[in-house]
């Protein structure tokens, strides 16, 4: 649901605009509408964004070089300017420097050891002693094929290593002598590689006591930064609803517009009354950039996010959650479809709420990721699968269980994938019902009596083909009906879509919205199939792993086959319910995005009520 908003319109004396300001952040229940233009010319509140963002992105960076557990006090105050809060990243940016260059000479010279390797160990002493002696020691390769033993007698080649089809040798010579040889001279390094590997054991231990001194950067001023990231938040909160006044009378006064929960209005006025403020209290109209605040209950509150996603509804838009949340949480189960999956996500998501398993990406998911294991376990009973294994044939499984599962078939279809369709018409129905209220209430039925025309002819025939079929309606009456039905739509579709327009404009706005409806409706129906086949392979694959384990497994009257039966069985499992999980929220994510928010009209344009406050 979407919290009702009072549009608040305050006049203040330019003398006390600072000191209303300072209360109405006290208060911290006004949504200010700040003015996008003059903050974007503001040029000392971008020297503030640039300064947040510098600090933001130095507190994330110190966070992860904490050790586990480190204690970090926290600052309740502190004196740091711009200049010494720069400075400060500046020290940490350099210490990552000084590290990332020692990680990289640390590569550098693990690649040139390797490559030394073939030369084995030399005295670097010896090399010198020659090179004053007027000799010189030179490295050359060549293909074994092209190595020519006379090379030995006639410049004294001494063959060093063999490797991959390649011959490694050395010829002795004078200092700046021209030898004509069909060979690779190579360029070496002026250590061995075992002196190279002493370096870089040295490098290490300079690289850990680095990283050591960025983690004791870290936990002595994380606080700094902590404390600086909220006070440059309220600066520039500060700044950007101050610059949102509109001087008027001659710059005397100042005009500054909000919005407030109608929650929030007796204590908002309290405070106006005591400030002696002059205010015009008003209802939001379509016009007005109005934010919202969703109030949901504890289930449909952990789906917001999915809602997020795609965007916030505009203020006087239906909020979708509390549908979504129902209907991603049973297609979710449906594309998982099998039980015993539900219980690895209900047991994943305790541990993840309880903290036992702490993965970034999953952090704060727990509750929802076990509602979904709960509503895939429950789900997977009823399609009758169980860790890949088909429940309705298990002979373990009493029949009285099995007569709660859903299988067999509709007129010669399996009646799953019927089921899925039937979910799909429901979700698409609901969304157009929504579509015709929503419109209704804020755009006025006279704009939307097309809307309703397709709701009716749409619902309408649904409800006499199921009445049909069911026997409440003889032939005679459900054909009398459609026509009844078919000839009010008709109207409102072709002829009073657009009341006071040329008709025949609205007739063929009529036709272009029939192709529309008639080719897009039937598309959106049968996307709904992959809730079964999504479902139907995953299942599939599960019984598979399970068929493979057991081939391997055999009479099993050797352990290494229970060993190998055990380890086919986690690999494939793990893999299937990855791989599940994943189709589970995608596609369920599009049937909510593409199918159900286009028909219920959704447009996901709004912005969340954020007030101005500590």
């Amino acid at each position: 649901m979407i919290t009702k908003m009072q549009k608040y319109t305050f006049l203040v004396f330019h003398r006390e605009y600072e000191r209303f300001l300072e209360r109405l952040r006290d208060v911290g229940v006004v949504h200010v509408s700040e003015k996008g233009e003059a903050l974007a010319d503001d040029e000392l509140l971008q020297e503030q964004f640039a300064l947040r963002e510098l600090v933001h992105k130095a507190r994330v960076d110190a966070e992860t070089y904490l050790v586990e557990d480190a204690n970090v006090q926290e600052l309740q105050d502190a004196t740091l300017t711009a200049e010494q809060l720069r400075e400060l990243v500046a020290q940490l940016r350099e210490l990552e420097e000084q590290k990332q260059t020692l990680t990289l000479n640390i590569a550098a010279t693990d690649k040139e050891a390797k490559r030394m390797m073939v030369w084995g160990d030399f005295s670097e002493q010896r090399l010198a002693d020659l090179a004053k002696a007027g000799y010189a020691l030179r490295f050359f390769s060549c293909p074994k094929k092209q190595y020519d033993a006379a090379w030995e007698a006639q410049y004294q080649a001494v063959v060093v290593a063999e490797q991959a089809g390649r011959v490694y040798f050395v010829v002795i010579g004078h200092e700046g002598e021209d030898l004509d040889l069909p060979a690779e001279e190579q360029q070496i390094a002026p250590h061995s590689s075992s002196q190279l590997r002493v370096d870089i054991d040295g490098m290490r231990h300079l690289l850990a006591a680095k990283q050591a001194q960025i983690e004791a950067w870290a936990l002595a001023h994380l606080p700094e930064l902590r404390w600086a990231e909220k006070q440059t938040d309220l600066l520039i909160s500060w700044q950007r609803v101050s610059k949102s006044g509109k001087a008027v009378a001659d710059n005397r006064i100042l005009m500054l517009e909000g919005f407030c929960p109608v929650d929030n209005v007796p204590e908002l006025e309290a405070m106006l009354v005591d400030e002696h403020i002059y205010f015009i209290a008003s209802e939001p109209t379509e016009e007005d950039d109005t934010p919202v605040k969703l109030r949901n209950n504890r289930f449909t509150k952990m789906f917001e996010p999915l809602t997020g996603m795609y965007g916030w509804p505009v203020y006087g838009e239906f909020d979708p959650t509390p549908i979504l949340a129902p209907f991603f949480l049973l297609f979710f189960a449906l594309c998982m479809g099998d039980a015993g999956y539900g219980i690895l996500l209900i047991l994943f998501g305790i541990l993840t709420t309880k903290g036992k398993l702490n993965i970034e990406m999953f952090s704060g998911l727990g509750p929802i990721i076990t509602t979904l294991g709960v509503g895939t376990l429950i789900v997977g009973f009823f399609l009758g699968t169980f860790f890949g294994i088909d429940l309705y044939t298990a002979s373990w499984v009493p029949e009285s269980l099995k007569h709660l599962m859903i299988k067999g078939e509709v007129a010669g279809y399996d009646i799953q994938m019927v089921m899925a369709l039937c979910i799909g018409v429901v979700h698409i129905c609901l969304a157009m019902t929504i579509k015709a209220i929503c419109y209704t209430k804020r755009f006025g039925f006279k704009a939307n009596i097309s809307t309703w025309g397709w709701l009716l002819l749409i619902l309408g025939a649904l409800v006499v083909g199921i009445l049909s079929l069911a026997g409440v309606f003889s032939v005679d009456v459900a054909k009398w009906t459609l026509i009844v039905i078919g000839g009010i739509s008709a109207l409102a579709i072709y002829i009073f879509n657009t009341p006071g327009r040329n008709p025949l404009i609205n007739i063929g706005a009529g036709l272009w919205d029939t192709y529309n409806m008639a080719t897009g409706i039937l598309g959106d129906v049968l996307s709904y199939i992959r809730l079964y086949a999504l479902g139907l392979a995953g299942g599939m694959l599960g019984g598979a792993f399970n068929s493979l384990g057991l081939m391997v497994l055999g009479d099993g009257k050797n352990v290494m086959l229970w060993v190998a039966f055990i380890v086919i069985l986690i690999i494939g499992h793990v893999l299937n319910l990855c791989m599940s999980a994943l189709g589970a929220f995608v596609h369920p994510l599009r049937l909510s995005f593409v199918e159900y928010f286009k028909n219920s009209g959704y447009e996901g344009k709004g912005h969340l009520y954020e007030p101005f406050r500590k």
